[in-house]
């Protein structure tokens, strides 16, 4: 078989057409594939990890795939309207979301896109949803408290502005709720929320939104919401979105604090994009870097020094165990990421002890560094006195004669457990919570029936509040207990129970 001259000249002609269009697909490339919300588009070749593409009918996508011959993106929008053959072009940005105070107040998606019908979103600068987290040197060590109003956590479990505070337990034993009684507690101490809601329920969102403004509380909050309904992409940048947002006032020397809910259903989403994008499945079919993926986010949560900003984002994820077992791959991950957990469990739930925190599962590494002085002198005993009831407690089954010292630890315990509770909604003051504390450890309800600790320590208040405002008022002052005000405390309860 003979090639003329002619065949060889047209055959270099077509391969110099096809080198110049190589040289064109740069920044723009074909759709190869589209389903599941994955597109595989050839061409592309400088598009960065990370980078928004945009597809026909303004359908856009992010690059999380770059294969030698391929770039695979996941769809932040409906793949009904794409097909193959479909142009797609860079944008050369990254995801960027809205930031600023123009937030406050709203409801948005992962985007930043208002879901709540009150208009657009104004703001005047915008911030990529990924960015490398503040280094070492420009921290500052976590020493100011971030009170959530409830006494099982501020007096146990302290948490601190810029710490990273895991919230963890089976489902329906109140993990939202806490994270929302923080939020609550927040009004008026100039601290700033965002609650990130992914994989939830709209319904859901609806109801804790609803709550927050009956209580005037969205004026300080943002709300992120990537339902259950919306695709897996949407709710994986959600986290990286509300991160985003709360940066910016970090960064302008304010405290934030940030609410991610949960961080289960987000590790989910990555595993489902992950495996659309065919990457090798690792330990419960979840990809080698899910613990990367968690800890670039939460890692962001910090305090900065004075000379950088000197503002705070205090991180509270939460994440859902099965059947209580935290040494799953999930919950493990996130424990070791951060500095603590709050560990609800079912048994406390369902008995009434509520918020459901099992003392002996929940630290806080940070610990008594993020306490005023006054909670450190009334709180620093109880987890050994709960301690000593719960063992007390498991040995007393066994045996029908107690002697004196084991029933007065039971009492002492049981009365213990009756203060920690408390009301969904309903956070206390700072010197509320010493007070009922002091009163508890130094013993005066020893005496009283468990059932009616609560409405004793109630009834205490209000006396403190309408006889003794001046104690209440110098306990603000000090927060700390001296030999003075310790004997205006004790004169003011013991007051409190001759007059009963």
């Amino acid at each position: 078989m003979k090639i003329n001259s002619s065949e060889i000249s047209a055959l270099i002609k077509e391969q110099i057409k096809g080198y110049e269009a190589d040289l064109e697909t740069d920044d723009v490339g074909t759709v190869i594939s589209v389903g599941d919300g994955i597109a595989i588009c050839y061409g592309l070749q400088k598009a960065m990890l990370g980078e928004l593409l945009v597809f026909p009918n303004d359908v856009y996508g992010m690059v999380l795939n770059l294969d030698t011959d391929d770039v695979g993106a996941v769809l932040l929008g409906p793949d009904k309207k794409i097909q193959e053959g479909d142009t797609v072009k860079r944008t050369k940005k990254v995801i960027e979301v809205p930031v600023g105070d123009g937030l406050l107040g709203r409801v948005v998606n992962a985007l930043g896109e208002p879901l709540d019908e009150r208009g657009p979103v104004s703001y005047k600068k915008t911030r990529p949803i990924e960015r490398i987290a503040p280094g070492v040197m420009t921290r500052k060590s976590v020493s100011v408290p971030l009170e959530t109003g409830l006494k099982a956590v501020d007096a146990i479990i302290p948490i601190g502005r810029g710490q990273r505070e895991l919230i963890i337990g089976d489902r329906q034993t109140g993990k939202t709720a806490i994270a929302l009684d923080a939020i609550i507690n927040q009004k008026g101490k100039d601290v700033k929320c965002v609650y990130v809601a992914i994989g939830q329920k709209n319904s859901s969102v609806a109801s804790l939104v609803e709550k927050l403004r009956e209580l005037d509380c969205m004026d300080y909050v943002v709300v992120v919401s990537s339902s259950a309904s919306e695709s897996a992409p949407n709710q994986y940048i959600a986290p990286f979105a509300g991160m985003a947002i709360a940066e910016e006032w970090m960064e302008q020397g304010q405290d934030v604090l940030i609410v991610l809910d949960d961080l289960s259903k987000h590790a989910v989403s990555y595993r489902t994009l992950s495996l659309l994008l065919k990457r090798a499945p690792g330990r419960e079919a979840y990809p080698g870097d899910i613990f990367y993926l968690h800890s670039r986010l939460l890692e962001r949560a910090c305090r900065l020094a004075p000379e950088f900003g000197g503002g705070s984002i205090t991180a509270l994820p939460i994440v859902e165990t099965q059947a209580g077992d935290i040494s799953a791959y999930i919950p493990t991950n996130i424990i070791s990421i951060t500095d603590g957990q709050i560990f609800l469990i079912t048994d406390y739930f369902a008995s009434g002890q509520r918020p459901a925190v099992d003392v002996g599962f929940s630290v806080s590494r940070v610990g008594s560094s993020a306490q005023v002085k006054a909670m450190k002198q009334v709180a620093s005993s109880i987890k050994i006195e709960l301690a000593n009831y719960r063992e007390m407690l498991s040995f007393s089954q066994f045996g029908s004669d107690l002697d004196a010292s084991t029933k007065k630890v039971l009492a002492h315990g049981a009365v213990l457990m009756e203060t920690l509770k408390q009301k969904q909604y309903n956070p206390y003051p700072q010197w509320r919570q010493i007070l009922e504390l002091f009163a508890v450890k130094n013993g005066y309800l020893d005496e009283i029936p468990p059932a009616k600790v609560g409405e004793t320590l109630a009834n205490l208040i209000s006396f403190l509040t309408s006889t003794h405002q001046d104690v209440i008022d110098e306990l603000n002052d000090k927060k700390a207990f001296d030999d003075a005000l310790t004997i205006k405390v004790r004169n003011s309860i013991e007051d409190f129970f001759q007059k009963r």
